[in-house]
């Protein structure tokens, strides 16, 4: 059975990205390229965690306020938030209000900050981690590398940074490439991951 379906342009991807023009933009020029900035990589971690539970569909409808209420996700912002900011925050209906998750995303960014003074970068700290470039997708829900690196993380603090977790934040970060075989976009994010040169 194919894993991948005609997109509007009539060229194969993977089938879940067909649910939603939403969907399909983050397929496409998001999802499975390597990232190295770590306002980026924070963001990604932090919507990874708020998407435990419910669909990836919510999330990237409210990433666009998830960004206006946590200040783009600057790390020195958010860990600067106090209980004004989680209140604040509880009652934003443009995000998802989980006041664990909130305050798990303070708390990150403030662990963040810890781990920018420890390795250099959030990008060269998450990049150890990264598993040898893969012949074909995986299809798993997490790998010994995401338990590595949820194990590091929470180790230092992190919270909501499970191993299914961390292994979404892989796959979203370009450190695995999990488009299926024959998806016109995974030759583009192996090309980009053949080209990037991991932090560190």
């Amino acid at each position: 059975m194919s894993e991948t379906l005609p997109g509007p342009d009539g060229r194969p991807r993977c089938q879940w990205c067909a649910a939603t023009p939403e969907y399909m933009r983050y397929h496409d020029t998001e999802w499975g390229f390597p990232v190295a900035d770590d306002t980026r990589l924070f963001e990604k971690l932090c919507l990874e965690g708020f998407q435990s539970g419910l669909s990836w569909r919510t999330i990237l409808a409210k990433r666009e306020n998830f960004r206006s209420a946590f200040k783009g996700f600057e790390i020195e912002a958010v860990a600067r938030f106090g209980p004004a900011d989680v209140a604040r925050l509880l009652a934003d209906p443009g995000i998802v209000r989980h006041r664990g998750k909130i305050e798990a995303a303070i708390n990150n960014a403030q662990r963040a900050r810890e781990l920018v003074a420890e390795a250099g970068s959030l990008a060269a700290f998450f990049w150890r981690f990264a598993p040898p470039v893969s012949a074909g997708p995986r299809r798993i829900a997490s790998s010994p590398e995401s338990v590595a690196l949820a194990r590091a993380l929470k180790a230092r603090g992190w919270a909501f940074v499970g191993a299914t977790t961390v292994y979404a934040f892989m796959q979203a970060m370009g450190m695995v490439n999990d488009h299926a075989e024959g998806c016109v976009i995974r030759d583009e994010a192996a090309r980009a991951r053949a080209a990037f040169r991991e932090p560190g």
